[in-house]
């Protein structure tokens, strides 16, 4: 079926399903709010603590138990607002929990104490609306929600395309979810889900990306996380650009409830959630999905197949701590057959027949000890797993595109396996002092191999069959290491409104014995009620992607040798100034500029253009042997975030960022980097209209607007490409000189949310508009086989991305 055809029948679908859940009448209901709330350093459940319905009339109220515990019932329906408040500490306020029938809210709550505690008065300083769950991140560190991710259009349930409209990312590929961080290589970037780091979270992933084409992290099960752009504090390591620290929510212990959910890219869903052990608040939360993204637009004519479950279980208390158990699993697999391709196909050659397989996991526990009334250690542990197998025919053709013989080219088995103990102690001593420290070992078990005859000129043709007679090695790694991490960090608060931390973090990896210590510090100081100033310094380093570190090449004896495996990690300085201002309730700006001094970076031995600053935005690495440490890179800019918090029936989001991101090569060139596309423009905007007969439903609109320069790219040398069998030969001495077209994308997106008439059962509809205008948006120059010249890809093109909700 044609892709216009399917744009079509989808469309009537939509305005049909549209129609008829407006038409549905509704009455009004009520919900439950549930919670804990615990002192944000201590993590002791604090006893008293008032939650307040803020607007409702009478006040509606109440306080939690001797557990932290509350229970906040007969909350009607709608967008309400709840403030957490206790004697000593500073008001928690939430402005903007979306309350529906078909599933209570869990709510747990942190406070922090204040430092000018006085006895029996109430603090009335308000926590920041966009603060970090981790209060040791002074600068470049924001929350993101479910309800977030599930709001912006253009975002397809995922939280790296979410993070893609903060300010200081870049992510112009509509193909993929690659996370450019303030100019730096999507490789520099950090997930960790639930203590446990992992290679990437995605669908269809390669050997050392962090990136990919579909999320398997399934958004309904997390809980409101941390996403950190730079100078991050020391709990955090083996990472140069960004961090994702992802946690899952819990089930709900008193209620079983479910969630069906059914949507064009991310694919049919069911979970379900509910009390282990009422008595003992213990919990399960379990999600299945199935992906049919043969229905959405992908890129490519191939249909991917890919499926995922993902878990968490609260086993309540034991006698070491309080124990719980997740788990996220993937597979994934495509097939691209040369006859079915279109020459502009984004990711297959019609002259190939290659077949994708992919599978990744994570399957751990987590245990929290409180040690005393001041101190707790939390304990992650954990086996996470990535595996790709990739396959490639070539294709042999007559004159007439015939095909007439085959053969295999390509063979990739990448296999890498983590062990991880990640174990974090924290001390609260007053209400001034605080520290923490922690020790993170991940035990990897590495194997890789790839042979290519893939277009290669060296490799002999004895009979001329137009078959290469053998394979070259590029990768062949059988190989166990440790990556062992140590930090301590500390903070002090002078007053309520001026605080510093400092730290130290340390890794070592034993593959070449490598080993860095670095110091971290930041200072954040709000001198007036709505207004702060931070600042923060940090040294970071990383280890060299594997597919750069275990790359071999034939020695003078023919045989092949790792020629990369001395390399030491990539480091970098990162500088941050940030301002901070709250205008009335609602609305935020935020201005950071910041400064990133890349060093120690892996460029060729020789006079040359590489870097490997500037790999990882694709599937594959370059080929570059004998490379040494020694290119540096300099990244720096400055952000704007403009910010309406959704208040009175809508929000906004506006962020721009402007910046410069340089290195030089073994050639002591300066030049752009792959990811200097210096502005980056977004705005989200959304609006709500509650109708029914009690307001207690909505339909609900919202739009991004995303604007950029082009990346920049290295032009292809056609002849020298032609003489070299159709491989692209590039000129170096010219990297990154010449930008894509720039990039623009509006997306809009409409729906209705609707709560049942008697039973406890919510409906949500959305259809998200993508590319509305139907840009064509330069995805990349190519050589191609078919036409022998240098074409021009473009982009996804229009597409409405349908998703339809119920919870009961």
């Amino acid at each position: 079926m044609k892709r216009e055809s399917l744009n079509s029948i989808l469309f009537y679908f939509i305005l049909s399903t549209f129609f008829f859940l407006m038409s549905v009448a509704v009455f009004a209901q009520t919900q439950t709010i549930r919670g804990k709330v615990t002192d944000g350093i201590s993590n002791m459940p604090i006893i008293g603590a008032n939650v307040i319905l803020l607007n409702s009339d009478p006040l509606l109220g109440t306080s939690t138990n001797i557990d932290g515990n509350y229970v906040l019932e007969n909350v009607p329906v709608g967008r309400q607002a709840i403030s957490i408040r206790s004697i000593g500490y500073k008001n928690q306020d939430f402005p903007n929990i979306l309350v529906t029938v078909g599933k209570e809210v869990i709510l747990d709550v942190k406070l922090e104490e204040s430092v000018q505690k006085l006895d029996e008065v109430v603090v009335t300083a308000n926590g920041s609306k966009a603060a970090p769950n981790n209060e040791l991140a002074k600068v470049s560190a924001r929350t993101f929600s479910l309800e977030e991710v599930n709001r912006y259009s253009g975002g397809r349930n995922d939280v790296a395309r979410l993070a893609s409209s903060f300010a200081g990312v870049s992510a112009p590929n509509d193909s993929r979810n690659d996370i450019v961080v303030r100019g730096n290589s999507p490789t520099g970037l950090l997930w960790r889900v639930e203590g446990i780091p992992m290679q990437t979270t995605n669908h269809f992933s390669t050997f050392g990306t962090t990136g990919g084409p579909v999320s398997a992290l399934n958004t309904n099960l997390l809980k409101t996380s941390d996403f950190l752009t730079g100078a991050f504090h020391a709990e955090y390591g083996n990472a140069n650009a960004a961090v994702f620290d992802v946690e899952m929510r819990k089930g709900n212990n008193q209620e079983t409830e479910y969630t069906a959910q059914l949507s064009a890219f991310s694919g049919a869903e069911f979970m379900a959630e509910g009390p282990i052990n009422k008595e003992k608040g213990t919990s399960y939360l379990a999600s299945y999905r199935y992906g049919i993204a043969s229905l959405a637009a992908t890129g490519t004519s191939a249909t991917p197949y890919y499926q995922d479950f993902s878990f968490k279980a609260d086993l309540g208390e034991t006698p070491l701590g309080r124990l719980s158990v997740f788990g996220l699993g993937g597979i994934s697999s495509i097939d691209f057959l040369g006859d079915e391709i279109d020459e502009n196909d984004l990711f297959a050659n019609p002259n190939q027949d290659a077949f994708v397989e992919n599978s990744l996991g994570l399957l751990g526990g987590k245990l929290v000890t409180n040690l005393n009334s001041t101190s707790y250690l939390k304990t992650s542990f954990g086996y996470s797993m990535n595996t790709n197998n990739f396959n490639q025919d070539n294709i042999i053709r007559d004159q007439n595109q015939n095909e007439i013989n085959k053969y295999r080219a390509t063979e990739v088995k990448d296999r890498d396996n983590r062990y991880t103990i990640n174990s974090v102690l924290n001390k609260k001593f007053n209400a001034r002092t605080s520290m923490r420290a922690g020790v993170l070992v991940e035990f990897y078990d590495v194997s890789s191999s790839v042979i290519d005859r893939d277009n290669r000129v060296g490799i002999p043709d004895e009979d001329g069959d137009g078959i290469p007679d053998e394979f070259r090695t590029v990768r062949d790694v059988d190989e166990q290491f440790v990556l062992s991490q140590y930090f301590a960090q500390g903070e002090y608060k002078f007053t309520d409104d001026l605080s510093v931390t400092a730290g130290l973090h340390a890794q070592q990896l034993t593959f070449n014995n490598d080993f860095a210590i670095e110091p971290r510090a930041a200072v954040s100081w709000g001198f007036r009620p709505n207004q702060t100033l931070s600042a923060a310094y940090g040294l970071h380093s990383q280890v060299v992607p594997f597919p750069v570190l275990f790359y071999e090449e034939l020695n003078a004896q023919g045989e092949s040798e790792k020629v990369n495996n001395n390399l030491e990690f990539s480091r970098s300085h990162h500088y941050v100034l940030s301002y901070d201002r709250y205008i009335g309730d609602s609305w935020r700006v935020k201005v950071e500029t910041y400064l990133q001094d890349l060093f120690n970076l892996a460029v060729d031995d020789t006079s040359s253009s590489y870097s490997v600053v500037n790999e990882g935005a694709d599937f594959v690495f370059n080929e570059r042997g004998n490379l040494k440490n020694g290119g540096t890179g300099m990244n720096y800019g400055v952000e704007l975030t403009v910010e309406k918090f959704f208040s009175k029936g809508y929000y906004m989001l506006a962020t721009a960022s402007m910046f410069e991101s340089t290195y030089k090569g073994s050639d002591g060139i300066e030049r752009s980097t792959a990811f200097n596309n210096q502005f980056v423009v977004n705005f989200l905007a959304g609006k709500e209209w509650k109708v029914g007969k009690e307001k207690r439903n909505a339909i609900t609109f919202d739009t991004r607007l995303a604007a950029s320069q082009g990346n920049p790219f290295t032009p292809i040398n056609l002849d020298a490409t032609r003489a070299n069998g159709g491989r692209e030969v590039l000129f170096e001495d010219q990297a990154y000189s010449q930008n894509y077209d720039d990039y623009f994308r509006w997306d809009m997106k409409v729906g209705f949310q609707l709560n049942g008439k008697k039973k406890k059962v919510s409906h949500q509809f959305f259809v998200d508009f993508q590319n509305v205008l139907n840009r064509e948006n330069e995805f990349t120059r190519r050589y191609n086989e078919v036409t022998d010249e240098i074409n021009s890809v473009s982009q996804i093109g229009f597409f409405p991305d349908v998703l339809y909700r119920i919870q009961f």
